[in-house]
């Protein structure tokens, strides 16, 4: 029963961390109908950005509050290096083919990678590390910087749940996805909206970063294939949940962590990553709108 348990938490650990990656993919998918493969290049920024903050600020042992602090600092940059990208990269295409938008997608996420590389090298780099504490439930013991990193996820998934359907600047959202041509007429700033779809995913994907930082205490340069699969893995999480769908990215990741642990568990580490691949082929087979996803027909 306690490794049960262990593996759950652990699952819904590592799940809330691909979801709250995973919903810039939807977002920006919801609303420009294309996969922004540079997300996953934005995420692991957010790691780096967090190092270089921690380091200039001396806060290798942060306490909770300048966790926090650091989690702002990472989300303002990423959130910054989004709307860079959409206005160099991203608009000027606006009424492009989608095939010309998706090839710069895999060009700025190839540019990032590299710039990546010239900035910060290819050497191991040693995370900020909070406190080794630990709490025990159900005879398992947890370390306090997974609850701390899956208490963050969800508020900050929660909070993008309230932005969207709460509030003016969601409604705004929800029109644009619907019809950008219909929702200028009726007065919604579409680019701006665009903007702040960009800003809000990549923020999300610096907020990942950080968290997965501080709860494995390594990172590697942002072009190590550890990003790229934790992108990667992150998007068959909004597949799976439903892509364009937010419920449906937080699902999608929470049962993708849950079967990754529970297949290294019982199974073998061997086919922790596959697995995330064979339940994206499942849902494509079986529901290829994803769970919470709606079969959309096209007229021709």
């Amino acid at each position: 029963m306690a490794d049960f348990l262990t593996f759950l938490f652990k699952g819904i650990s590592v799940g809330s961390l691909y979801a709250l990656i995973a919903l810039g993919y939807t977002m920006v998918y919801g609303i420009l109908q294309f996969i922004n493969f540079a997300h996953s290049d934005v995420f692991a920024l957010g790691a780096f950005f967090s190092w270089r903050f921690a380091v200039a600020y001396h806060l290798m042992h942060p306490t909770p509050i300048q966790a926090a602090g650091l989690l702002l600092l990472s989300m303002a940059a990423c959130a910054l290096t989004g709307l860079l990208i959409e206005w160099l990269a991203y608009r000027p295409l606006r009424q492009a083919p989608r095939l010309n938008v998706l090839i710069t997608a895999i060009g700025v996420s190839l540019f990032l990678e590299n710039a990546g590389q010239l900035v910060w090298g290819k050497s191991v780099v040693q995370f900020p590390t909070m406190t080794e504490h630990s709490i025990v439930l159900g005879g398992v013991h947890i370390r306090l910087v997974e609850v701390v990193a899956v208490g963050a996820a969800f508020a900050l998934m929660l909070g993008l749940q309230w932005l969207v359907y709460r509030t003016k600047i969601g409604r705004g959202m929800r029109a644009v996805s619907v019809d950008h041509n219909i929702a200028g007429l009726m007065g919604v700033p579409v680019d701006q909206i665009i903007s702040l779809t960009f800003v809000i995913g990549s923020a999300l994907a610096g907020a990942g970063g950080l968290l997965v930082g501080l709860t494995y205490g390594q990172i590697k340069q942002p072009a190590d294939a550890s990003w790229i699969i934790y992108g990667l893995k992150a998007f068959v999480a909004a597949v799976i949940g439903g892509i364009g769908n937010l419920p449906g990215a937080m699902l999608g990741g929470l049962l993708l962590g849950i079967a990754e642990q529970f297949v290294a568990g019982y199974v073998s580490t061997t086919f922790r990553d596959a697995i995330a691949f064979a339940l994206l082929i499942v849902i494509l087979l079986v529901r290829p709108s994803g769970i919470l996803g709606k079969n959309v027909v096209e007229k021709v």
